[in-house]
């Protein structure tokens, strides 16, 4: 399960620093490079508030984990796409879908399955394997933007992200609690 979290983590991570630089190669600026996070922010906040509620009568949970997953696998397929700031408006926007998907019923899940007593250190381990995977991908991904440019980021963004999508296929097969 972290697995999979890693490697989104990583896709993403990727991106973030050099977002801005992105943008204005799009024909943005630094208003569009915030109104399209903003497009995220709000669609994830917006849809995580409504999704969770219908998420708590969902028994296979792991279903819901899957699915957000593919669909952020399709917005970063998305990103290769993007030539307008509009385009990037869009892509955000399912990211943000893909995310009120998946984080509720993630974070179930994975509650679900800490060891009594050690939730603190088990939490630990998930918030510094995504500090140690984002600070990693920021620097591949500065380093492969500046050689290859952001088209091959986003095309290694994809496959990260697809095989984070088929490691998560796993918790059909899974331990459950």
């Amino acid at each position: 399960m972290v697995s999979s979290y890693a490697l989104f983590g990583l896709a993403a991570g990727m991106f973030g620093p050099i977002y801005a630089v992105f943008v204005e190669q799009i024909g943005g600026d630094l208003l569009t490079a915030g109104g399209a996070y903003a497009a995220f922010s709000f669609a994830a906040g917006i849809l995580i508030f409504i999704i969770s509620r219908w998420e708590d009568h969902v028994k296979h949970k792991e279903k819901l984990v899957i699915g957000g997953y593919f669909v952020m696998t399709l917005g970063y397929l998305g990103y290769i796409m993007i030539r307008t700031p509009a385009d990037l408006f869009v892509v955000q926007a399912v990211l943000g879908v893909g995310n009120a998907i998946l984080s509720p019923a993630w974070d179930t899940i994975y509650s679900k399955r800490l060891d009594k007593g050690r939730y603190a250190s088990e939490w630990g381990v998930w918030e510094s394997m995504n500090y140690i995977v984002i600070a990693l991908a920021a620097l591949i991904g500065g380093f492969l933007a500046n050689t290859f440019g952001f088209r091959f980021i986003f095309v290694v963004m994809f496959i990260l992200s697809f095989v984070g999508f088929l490691v998560s296929l796993l918790l059909l097969f899974g331990k459950k609690k």
